[in-house]
Parts: C-alpha cells; structure tokens; sequence
C-alpha cells in the first residue's frame, strides 16, 4: 500500500513495473488518467461517479483498480493532495485564509474535518508494545482528573485520565511494555499538557497536536471518522460504520473506539450507541458525559457569539 507521506512528497506518475501484461499497462494508464484529473480539480468536489464518467470507466471498476495499484481511494488520494498542498502553503508562509482555500477547503471546518488528521498523524516511530520507544510523560490536575500525557520525539502516543499517578503511569507501561524507555518529563510534555488543558477547560475547541500511534487500516479509518466530527456534536456507532461502508459493523467501530490510545485528541467521547446511549468509555463513563457536555456549552457559547457580531 503506497503510505500518506509517499502521496505528500512526490507528484510523480505511477511508475509502471518493468514487465508488465497487457491489462496491468491499461490499468496504469488509468490510474495516471485519475490521478491528473483529480490534481487538476482540487478546488472542485469530484465524487467517484463524476471521475468515472470523466473517464468513461464505471465507478466500481475505477474504485476497484485506483485502490489495486495507488493503495487508497480516490477519494482519500484527494484529501491527501489537499493536506500536501495546504501544509506546503503553510510552510511557504502564506495566510491560513489562503491556504485553506487555495487547497480546495471550501471552509476553515473543512480543514478540521479533513486535514487535521493528515496535519496530525505520523507514523508510528515503534514496534508492537513500543518496542524500542522512548517515551516521555508529564501530568497535570485536571477538573476531569489527573491527565497524564506521554510522548516519543516524533509526537504524542498515550492520553489517559484517572484519579491516581501510579495508575496512570502503569497503564502507560501496559501499553508499552517493550519501551526502551519511560520517564517522567514535564517540561518536555508542558506545551502539550497546555493545549489539552485548554481544551478541558473549554478555551479552544479543536485540537491540532502531532500524534505517534500504531494503528491497523480499520482503526484509522474509524479514527479519522471521529476527529471528523465537529465538536459539540456526537455520533451513533452505527452511523459511524455505515460512513466507513459497513453498515453492519458498529460492533468493529465500538472495538476501534475502544483501543483508542490518544483519547481526547482523537475524541472517541462522541460516539455513542444507537438509543442515544453512553456505550462505554475506556476513562469512565462520567467522564465520557462530562465531556460532551464541556463540548455542548462550548460550541453554543461560541454560535451565540458569532450571532451577536
């Protein structure tokens, strides 16, 4: 599967392999067709139906074929060049106005919606149990609890709340038993812990802080769905698979939800069961409601405002 930072960094063609068949070079040819035609409307909503028809295939043979060889969707390949082309106009200083929209971003939600994953998410930087990590942590007393924060240098990969240091801190070793290392750092893990306490004390709504998290395809999928959800607002496990094309799978979505290791920052809290239900939460269930409703008041706080201007 080509990676998310392959279709960042390089605006090269899909290189054809050196003996191909007949069928593999037509493909290509069309995967390369979809390809330009998707860099050249950025700033348009091209759903699969139109780029098909564009090219004169069906749109499940393009689905089928564009995910063969590219490794994602067409439509994740444009979030993508989207998330590329606003991070290089960023870094080239140009306004976030002008970024947004000179990305295809119809609006500064759209970025939220869709680019603050990619902005984001690296790589994980270890194996399996965090074999080889160095991980840092810091805390801080929150009116949700102690919120305890742990990073490796390339971002944040464990969020938890709870009542007691030491527990914390156990449940960090529990989910990186191979670390190489885990040590108390808060001055390292201070400007982290200062976005996220702004945030539990309803100052800022959207939070934007690099993460470092293992993850299968199903669970970033399901991830990504969750940091899509605008905040104040909750979804049903159900509504969440059938957006991912599962409408029967709100069991896999709940378990997704489950092994979320950077709660918070992915906001697992807003999801909820069918009849409106809490579901569960890994923090408990009080905390779960409490932050819904911090988001709630939050979010009705700041449409009064805007209305009132």
């Amino acid at each position: 599967m080509m990676s998310e930072q392959a279709m960042h960094d390089s605006d090269a063609r899909v290189a054809p392999p050196q003996h191909k068949p007949a069928g593999d070079s037509r493909h290509l040819a069309l995967v390369e067709a979809a390809t330009d035609y998707i860099a050249a409307h950025l700033d348009e909503s091209v759903t699969l139906e139109r780029l098909a028809e564009a090219l004169a295939v069906s749109p499940w043979h393009l689905q089928r074929v564009f995910k063969k060889i590219v490794g994602v969707s067409p439509r994740d390949y444009a979030d993508a060049k989207r998330s590329a082309q606003f991070r290089s106009a960023l870094k080239s200083g140009s306004p976030i106005a002008d970024a947004t929209y000179d990305a295809g971003y119809g609006s500064s939600s759209r970025v939220y919606e869709r680019a603050a994953w990619h902005l984001g998410m690296t790589p994980a930087s270890y194996a399996k149990g965090g074999k080889g990590a160095r991980i840092h942590y810091g805390t801080a007393a929150t009116s949700f609890g102690l919120l305890l924060v742990a990073a490796t240098d390339k971002g944040i990969c464990f969020v938890c709340l709870g009542e007691d240091e030491e527990a914390l801190v156990a449940e960090l070793a529990a989910e990186f038993p191979a670390a190489a290392e885990l040590a108390g750092n808060q001055a390292a893990i201070g400007p982290a812990l200062e976005v996220l306490l702004d945030y539990l004390e309803g100052k800022t709504p959207h939070l934007d802080l690099p993460l470092d998290v293992q993850a299968t395809a199903f669970q970033r999928r399901v991830w990504q769905e969750l940091m899509a959800i605008p905040c104040g607002e909750t979804r049903t496990y159900s509504q969440i698979a059938t957006r991912l094309g599962l409408p029967k799978g709100q069991r896999a979505v709940g378990r997704a939800c489950a092994t979320n290791p950077v709660s918070l920052v992915i906001p697992c809290h807003r999801a909820l069961r069918a009849d409106g239900g809490l579901g569960g939460y890994r923090w408990g269930l009080p905390r779960k409601e409490a932050l819904i409703a911090l988001e709630r008041i939050g979010q009705n706080r700041r449409t009064k405002a805007a209305g009132a201007q």
